[in-house]
């Protein structure tokens, strides 16, 4: 009997050599070409604020180090040095991207209340939520529009509260569609006004 007939026939060998484990791929270390790489990617892919961008990194950098068994703060001056540079190249545009995400959640029917909250958890300074409501009221008052009216008619027509309801339900759902509307930001004057009037019918119920 030779010996690679011993090995086959003794009970568990071929399970003992199943479990010699591979050596494992050591996880890379943290460099500034790295973060560089990741700050370029996440860019090309989302609209963010100069926050998202160094929230980003800050999470790359403690999933290695976490690995490595290496310490984030070490990192903190490259993180901040990398936002540094795409802020100042215009690669992140905090008023840029309040003015874009302001302007697409109005067009959803996002209350200001809502608006300003949804910025603020991007990490945007309250100052230029301020600055960015108070842009909107003066632009409104030049082409004599109101963009909380206009949200609140949008979100009305979005959740199909109020006029944009059957009109055999809209009595039986009155209270639940202002109590929506107030959920979502806008004053009670405001939803009464919206979810009591009438609209034309090419703007109500579509088929």
């Amino acid at each position: 009997m030779n010996a690679r007939n011993v090995a086959a026939g003794r009970p568990g060998a071929s399970r003992e050599a199943k479990a010699t484990p591979r050596e494992a791929k050591a996880t890379p270390p943290v460099t500034a070409a790295y973060l560089e790489r990741v700050a370029l990617h996440y860019l090309e892919r989302y609209s963010a604020s100069v926050a998202m961008l160094r929230q980003t990194l800050e999470r790359r950098v403690a999933k290695r180090c976490r690995l490595r068994d290496e310490d984030p703060a070490a990192f903190a001056e490259t993180v901040a040095a990398i936002v540094e540079r795409a802020r100042s190249s215009g690669l992140v545009d905090d008023a840029r991207f309040t003015a874009a995400r302001a302007a697409t959640l109005r067009r959803r029917g996002t209350s200001a209340r809502g608006l300003a909250a949804k910025l603020a958890a991007k990490g945007v300074d309250r100052t230029l939520i301020a600055e960015t409501l108070e842009t909107e009221r003066d632009r409104g008052e030049e082409e004599g529009t109101n963009a909380e009216e206009v949200a609140a008619r949008a979100y009305a027509k979005r959740r199909r509260l109020g006029p944009f309801r059957r009109p055999d339900l809209r009595a039986a759902h009155r209270d639940k569609d202002l109590a929506s509307m107030a959920r979502a930001g806008f004053s009670y004057g405001l939803a009464k006004a919206v979810v009591d009037e009438e609209v034309n019918a090419e703007d109500g119920l579509d088929g």
